[in-house]
């Protein structure tokens, strides 16, 4: 009986000194000094700055416009104000994906954060004046060299006036970023027809666009069937 009593007592006092053992510390795994051995927190947590982006993280801009940047803002765990720097990578000239990286710094450490910023071609790039050159021929496929540009009835939508010389004609088209396609789809003129459809890329840097055509012209004498390539250069 004593021995049991003995073997009771010994559990007893391992069990409260395992328990009044506890290892303590951070134990805010957001911390700066977190300690991931600590069982009991013992309130010395320290942190490092926490940064909040002024508007969306990411944003989409149409090359060659002006980029500014909103900016950013950085507190301590007591809200008191820590100056931010930031790194502006942003080439608005040429397509791409950049970042501004804001850092933020303290006694307890750095913290940084990024906002992404996609430069695309939308479609106001193509809402330009253009001038043209082409290999198309000036009776089979004549293409004016000052077409206008319009908005179609949708953001993907564009109408292209003053299509072909003397005759101008109208051509509608859709976009897709960069990539521009024209619809088979005719033009009437004296005795005949223009058949025609076209696929084309606008350049990285929004001021160029080379589309490739195809095309049947049903007049007589001048006429002609076959494909030709057209630059289009923004002015």
């Amino acid at each position: 009986m004593k021995k049991i009593i003995g073997l009771f007592l010994l559990g007893a006092l391992v069990m409260t000194t395992n328990t009044g053992c506890k290892k303590k510390g951070c134990t805010d795994n957001t911390a700066a000094n977190y300690n991931e051995a600590a069982k009991k927190d013992d309130g010395n947590c320290l942190y490092a700055p926490t940064i909040t982006i002024n508007g969306a993280t990411e944003i989409n801009i149409n090359v060659g416009t002006t980029y500014t940047d909103a900016g950013a803002s950085a507190t301590n765990k007591d809200g008191s104000a820590v100056t931010v720097t930031s790194v502006n990578e942003v080439d608005a000239t040429t397509t791409g994906t950049y970042y501004v990286t804001y850092t933020a710094s303290n006694a307890n450490g750095t913290t940084t954060a990024k906002r992404k910023v996609n430069v695309i071609i939308g479609q106001d790039n193509w809402l330009v004046t253009w001038s043209l050159s082409s290999n198309c021929g000036a009776t089979q496929f004549p293409l004016a060299g000052s077409p206008v540009i319009s908005a179609g009835s949708s953001a993907s939508a564009l109408t292209i006036d003053n299509m072909f010389t003397l005759i101008g004609g109208t051509a509608n088209a859709s976009i897709n970023g960069s990539t521009i396609t024209i619809p088979q789809q005719s033009v009437d003129i004296t005795l005949g027809q223009i058949n025609f459809s076209g696929t084309g890329t606008m350049n990285n840097l929004g001021n160029t666009i080379v589309i490739t055509y195809t095309y049947d012209n049903t007049t007589p004498l001048i006429g002609g069937q076959g494909t030709c390539t057209a630059t289009y250069t923004k002015q």
